[in-house]
């Protein structure tokens, strides 16, 4: 009997670390982001890849999947049938060169939400629906086998209205909306919480089985806050305050996607004027939008580390005489701020902000397009404005955004910048060690602050140590947080460790005016380069105290 008692005393303390384990690389493990350079995608059908790859040499192709799970109208049903649509699509991209992006958009064309306008509490209806969302969990399944059987990297931007829809039905917390999960009685979902948090969950339950070359991405909507930054013109304050927001709504999810999808709006401003009614003011971007814009998302990355794409980016121009906002020649500026011109001065803040691709499309059925929607050919009505050039080509905006893609990877696609400490002194060469070890050894951690208390509106240095056993390149993360929520965080990839030397790391955290007083702890993770799997974890290197 003591000899019973001692084996099932060590496979509970065993199966505790193994739950231990389990759980701490869960929140970080990201799979890498496919190219090493910000590359520039736009919509594009099915078979259309070596063309487009023709018209100038894109790095990205993405399409919608739509239609309803339980309408008849799935994209299953798409091409030949049986998801032939996505293998082709994949195949089509990848012999092409080009990084294959799915928007998976079912969950507000399904039944019976499908018919109800309010399309938020359409989409809160369907998720509370069994039978609709066993549905929209079986259609994802077969998405994520087709990709699986692919074997290349696929990127899948999961349902982009639906998160912010959670988010202002539920105040910031997923798990606040029912929603039907493990109740659907599918086995993959199996005592998975019936909350939105537990769809997100089930989304990564299933890529994980089905297709794991597959990266997962999450739309971050900023009017999930109620704000619309751009046309409420906050103050910096203001927007690290939502940007926080967006990042305590994302770790509710409790599941961590591999990229970040942000968009500026779903429509050209000429679109929103003519068509919507809006005012000038409230619909065209101005360099403070732009800097403001670029700010919301540097603050969610620093938090998230993750990559970030911009999304169904608008591809309307000021320059051209086709654009004179009849159907699909409507008029807008983003693609001339980001690669107009030749400094590329305007991607700087967005590259440092974490972005790796620009995704260009239409959000409108009649919107402005980079090809031939409205059939009307070469149009040159008469000038108007700064709309003066006559067209290059038959492209409803008159040809200018393939004649700056091709301008880009003409002039070179930039490097994504890592975050990374200070490079070796002068006359010293870099000691050359493989980026991942089978075998990566142990850690010594530790981390100081420069004051133990510190008033909201302040700043706290904290400055850590790392020390291997072995050596190698790895990531290391300083985070500080408050009751399990991250709050702050700073990451130096590809960072050299010799083996037996302590290597220091610092990060400035500037507390927010609206930091909850009370204890904080920082915590230290080593990570393979790129968050790739953990290799040591301090859950508690210091403490200290907002006032």
């Amino acid at each position: 009997m003591p000899i019973l008692r001692e084996v099932r005393r060590v496979l509970l303390v065993l199966c505790a670390l193994l739950s231990l384990l389990a759980a701490a690389p869960a929140a970080h493990a990201a799979l890498a982001w496919p190219s090493p350079t910000l590359q520039i995608g736009v919509d594009d059908e099915e078979g259309g890849a070596a063309a487009l790859r023709a018209s100038a040499p894109f790095g990205v192709r993405y399409h919608y999947l739509a239609g309803g799970v339980n309408t008849g109208q799935s994209w299953q049903g798409w091409a030949t049938g049986g998801g032939s649509f996505v293998s082709s699509f994949i195949a089509d991209s990848t012999a092409n060169g080009m990084i294959p992006v799915f928007s998976y958009y079912e969950l507000r064309q399904s039944r019976p939400g499908a018919g109800q306008s309010d399309e938020q509490q359409a989409v809160v209806g369907n998720l509370a629906d069994r039978d609709t969302m066993r549905a929209w969990f079986e259609d994802l399944k077969v998405f994520f086998q087709k990709a699986g059987e692919s074997g290349t990297p696929v990127v899948l931007q999961v349902e982009p209205d639906l998160w912010g829809y959670v988010q202002r039905q539920g105040g910031d917390d997923a798990a606040a909306v029912p929603a039907q999960v493990a109740a659907t009685g599918m086995p993959d979902l199996r005592a998975l919480p019936d909350t939105a948090a537990g769809v997100a969950q089930g989304v990564r339950r299933l890529r994980d089985t089905y297709a794991p070359n597959v990266r997962l991405g999450y739309q971050v909507s900023i009017w999930g806050t109620g704000k619309d930054i751009a046309v409420s013109n906050e103050g910096d304050e203001a927007v690290d305050a939502l940007a926080a927001r967006s990042v305590h709504f994302y770790r509710s999810l409790h599941t961590p996607f591999d990229t970040v999808f942000f968009e500026f709006a779903d429509r050209d401003s000429g679109y929103a004027v003519k068509r919507d009614g809006r005012s000038a003011d409230a619909a065209w971007w101005d360099a403070a939008d732009f800097a403001r814009f670029a700010r919301y998302i540097g603050d969610v990355h620093a938090k998230l580390a993750r990559p970030i794409v911009l999304w169904q980016i608008p591809l309307g121009n000021t320059l051209y005489r086709a654009m004179d906002d009849s159907p699909h020649h409507y008029a807008d500026n983003r693609v001339q701020w980001l690669l107009g011109g030749a400094s590329r001065e305007h991607l700087k803040p967005f590259l440092d902000a974490g972005v790796v691709a620009l995704l260009f499309g239409s959000g409108q059925g009649d919107g402005t397009c980079a090809c031939d929607a409205a059939r009307d050919g070469v149009t040159n009505p008469p000038p108007n404005g700064t709309a003066t050039r006559e067209s290059l080509s038959a492209d409803d905006d008159g040809g200018y955004f393939r004649s700056r893609v091709n301008a880009y990877y003409q002039a070179g696609a930039l490097p994504i910048p890592a975050t990374t400490p200070a490079p070796p002194r002068a006359g010293k060469q870099p000691t050359r060690i493989p980026a991942t070890l089978r075998h990566p050894g142990r850690f010594s951690t530790r981390a100081k602050v420069d004051r133990k208390v510190v008033r909201r509106g302040g700043s706290v240095r904290i400055r850590a140590a790392v020390r291997p056993t072995k050596s190698q390149r790895a990531l290391v993360s300083i985070e500080v947080y408050r009751d399990g929520t991250q709050v702050f965080q700073r990451y130096f990839d590809h960072a050299v460790l010799r083996r037996g030397r302590a290597r220091s790391f610092s990060a400035t955290w500037k507390v927010g005016q609206d930091a909850a007083p009370g204890d904080y702890v920082v915590k230290l993770g080593v990570f393979a380069p790129g968050f790739d799997g953990l290799r040591s974890w301090n859950d508690h290197a210091a403490r200290l105290r907002v006032d």
